[in-house]
């Protein structure tokens, strides 16, 4: 039998004992602590593939916690019994819609699964879809203990209204990841909340930053893929800058980017998915990837943006987004207020000032009266041709003055054939000129004046969305090229097909050409031989193979500009320069001084000088 010291000596060993397994357990539980710390901090600072990578797995996490947290069941990948079960339920379907979009979304990640565009088909005639149930993903990725990424789990549909749908995971603590998404009547424009809510015990207090995946498959939905990808392409926008950043158009490309930034748009020829962030995302990877015309998916191009944004926890944390799918309409676009209409390719600061104030307001001006687009596209070049008819009329003048001074140019080509006598033959040629009040600059101004004018409806009819899919004589769509003749193979720079456009456009440049040049026929001159070359046949032809594939609109219009230009050249000649009196007027001037220019007096000194260095290299030859 133990005596009392005894028993006060067992007693204060099973203390000790007690107080050092205490002890113990406490230390390892700050340890796991602030283990767990330092690894989300460095999680929250690795690049976001390494830091997948380096997740530990929900075993790992709950040892690393010191808990006895496991998966509920064998086979199970989330600690988290409703986690997990969101995770093995079949998916349901849900669309918002009104009279312009129909958005069908997924309880699958609480997410937009197809998006269909109303008044609007694609080429063929079939439903126009920017992109088709899985083609598209919205998912948010954050670390909650373990790393959950939203697309995995089926959300439950919390309300349901008419314009409104809300979608809710819920864990275990009783928090919930919410996702409410709204769409007015006559409206593109997707509203999105993203809610952490009653989270702050399940996501760790140091986790600054969530992920967002954006990414669309866009199908073809034109006539021909090289024009619809050319005129594709990913653009992403960064505040107060004058427009967005692109890549793409036609290639595939990425870009990692550093910085905040305002939204991203994944731009079809005539459509768009854009993602805007009010709060702007922290920083991010863009991408867009082609998909060859021969491909069996019948699929244009896939755009991803993985998105990083910041995150501040408490008790409810809430951030807004937008998403925009609908068509690129130059004032749908602009009534956002957000460079979204920037996205429509109209050229630089020149051509884009004339395409926005001057293009795209008398387009719309005739579209509200007349609903034949070629009949628009004539007016509209009527008008361009009317208002630069005073400057261009000088141009035709010239030309038409030149060409009844030919039998004089004949005169002095004869006079002097040798190339040592070139400056007098300049000289005569330029005194002939003056007399006959022939401005040789004349041809310049309206060709500097066509050129912006020429770019600009280069620019803007491939893009311009009322075009599309509006038929006009043989053609069916006068956003996409016209084809009289369908070879069924593919031949280098000329395409598949033949456009008629674009060969009646580059015979009647021929011709016009064929006018203009006539009166330098008899010019031995070989830059002027070259020139005439370049005029008359390259640029016909090379014209051709450039609009062959392109916009039939392009074509069209070149072809009446080309049209209008002949007969206002051919009034000219006919009605307001006579030959006669120009040629009578020459010859009356004959042996009379004429005022010289400063150019004429350079000229008579370069030809002085010229003479003198002549006679000094003779004499040094004697």
């Amino acid at each position: 039998m133990m005596d009392k010291n005894s028993v006060i000596g067992f007693i204060l060993i099973a203390l000790i004992l007690f107080g050092f397994t205490f002890f113990q357990s406490s230390q390892q539980r700050k340890r796991a602590e602030e283990q767990a710390r330092l690894d989300s901090i460095a999680l929250a600072q690795m690049p976001r593939d390494t830091a997948v990578a380096a997740l530990p797995s929900a075993g790992e996490a709950a040892l690393q916690e010191g808990t006895a947290a496991e998966p509920a069941s064998e086979g199970a990948i989330y600690a988290d019994a409703l986690l997990e079960a969101a995770r093995q339920e079949t998916p349901q379907y849900i669309s918002l819609e009104n009279d312009l979009l129909k958005v069908e979304f997924t309880t699958k990640g609480a997410q937009p699964a197809s998006a269909l565009i109303k008044k609007y088909s694609s080429y063929g005639g079939g439903e126009l879809y920017l992109f088709k149930d899985g083609g598209a993903e919205y998912a948010v990725s954050i670390y909650a203990g373990q790393y959950i990424r939203t697309s995995d789990f089926n959300f439950t549909l919390a309300e349901r209204t008419d314009t409104s749908l809300v979608f809710r995971l819920p864990f275990e603590s009783g928090g919930y990841i919410e996702q409410r998404y709204s769409l007015s009547e006559g409206s593109y424009n997707v509203k999105n909340l993203l809610s952490f809510v009653g989270m702050q015990g399940v996501i760790p207090r140091n986790v600054g930053s969530y992920d967002i995946d954006f990414n669309v498959t866009v199908p073809r939905l034109e006539k021909g893929y090289k024009n619809e990808s050319q005129y594709s392409k990913l653009d992403y926008y960064f505040l107060g800058e004058k427009k967005p950043v692109e890549i793409g158009r036609g290639r595939s490309a990425s870009k990692s980017i550093g910085s905040r930034l305002s939204w991203v748009a994944f731009q079809q020829q005539f459509f768009s998915a854009i993602m805007y962030a009010p709060q702007e995302f922290a920083n991010g990877e863009v991408a867009v990837n082609f998909i060859p015309e021969n491909d069996p998916s019948h699929d244009l191009m896939s755009c991803s943006a993985k998105m990083r944004a910041d995150f501040r926890p408490a008790g409810t944390v809430s951030a807004p987004y937008e998403f925009y799918f609908g068509p690129n309409h130059f004032n749908t676009l602009k009534s956002f207020d957000r460079k979204y209409e920037k996205i429509i390719p109209l050229g630089g600061w020149l051509v884009g000032w004339f395409t926005r104030y001057a293009i795209i307001p008398m387009f719309n001006f005739f579209s509200r009266f007349i609903g034949n687009f070629g009949l628009i596209i004539l007016l509209m070049t009527l008008v361009i041709k009317l208002v630069v008819l005073p400057l261009t009329y000088k141009s035709y003048a010239s030309s038409a003055k030149m060409q009844a001074l030919k039998p004089e140019l004949d005169k002095i080509n004869a006079k002097y054939p040798k190339q040592e006598d070139a400056m007098k033959k300049q000289q005569a040629t330029m005194d002939l000129y003056k007399r006959a009040d022939v401005n040789m600059m004349g041809g310049c101004l309206p060709t500097l004046l066509t050129f912006p004018i020429l770019w600009a409806m280069f620019r803007f009819f491939p893009a311009s969305i009322e075009l599309r899919q509006q038929p006009f004589l043989w053609c069916d769509d006068l956003s996409a090229y016209d084809s009289i003749l369908d070879y069924g193979m593919r031949i280098p720079l000329l395409g598949d097909h033949l456009s008629l456009f674009a060969l009646l456009m580059a015979v009647v440049m021929w011709l016009y050409s064929r006018m203009t040049t006539a009166n330098q026929a008899a010019s031995n001159d070989p830059t002027a031989s070259s020139m005439r070359f370049m005029t008359l046949w390259m640029m016909p032809i090379m014209m051709f193979f450039i609009c062959n594939n392109l916009s039939a609109a392009l074509s069209y219009y070149y072809l009446l500009s080309q049209l209008i230009a002949i007969l206002e050249t051919w009034v000219i000649k006919k009605f307001v320069v006579k030959p006669e009196a120009i040629l009578e007027k020459v010859r009356a001037s004959e042996g009379k001084p004429l005022p010289k220019s400063k150019w004429q007096q350079r000229l008579e000194m370069a030809q002085k000088m010229q003479e003198q260095q002549l006679r000094e290299q003779q004499k040094k030859r004697r």
